[in-house]
């Protein structure tokens, strides 16, 4: 009589990654589309002048923009929001302002080159009037001296 063998086959211990490789890059590919939407911010082309740089130890300032066109925006930390008046944009400000009031956050207005200089008065005095202390002006660092 012949003889069979009766092997018995042991279970392997292996782990399919592919699905997960899978898995890792569309969520790669969300994240690369969705990471400029947000990130996003209002583009202004700042003037150049010699100023000192903000210092780092300060919390984060509210950022009161207004563009070219002479729409206003208020970006806190990574949030930009388009504001309809400067009576909205008072009333925002303020309301984010007592939020902390240990703390104030300072404010700080960003303009575009372009923009009329009566918009930037405009924008800084209604955060004024509405108890902002101390408003700053961001402006770009300029790239040469010229002598």
């Amino acid at each position: 009589m012949a003889r069979t063998r009766h092997t018995k086959s042991r279970a392997k211990a292996e782990i399919n990654v592919v699905p997960y490789i899978d898995v890792m890059l569309v969520l790669l590919v969300i994240f690369i589309a969705t990471a400029p939407v947000v990130m996003q911010g209002v583009t202004v082309d700042l003037p150049q002048a010699k100023a000192e740089t903000m210092n780092q130890d300060e919390m984060t300032p509210i950022i009161a923009t207004v563009d070219k066109v002479g729409q206003f925006y208020v970006t806190i930390d990574t949030s930009t929001v388009k504001m309809g008046s400067l009576d909205e944009l008072t009333n925002y400000v303020a309301a984010e302002l007592q939020k902390d009031q240990v703390h104030q956050r300072p404010v700080v207005v960003q303009g575009d080159a372009q923009v009329a200089y009566d918009n930037v008065i405009q924008l800084m005095n209604a955060l004024k009037n509405g108890g902002v202390k101390s408003v700053g002006l961001v402006t770009e660092p300029i790239s040469s001296l010229i002598n």
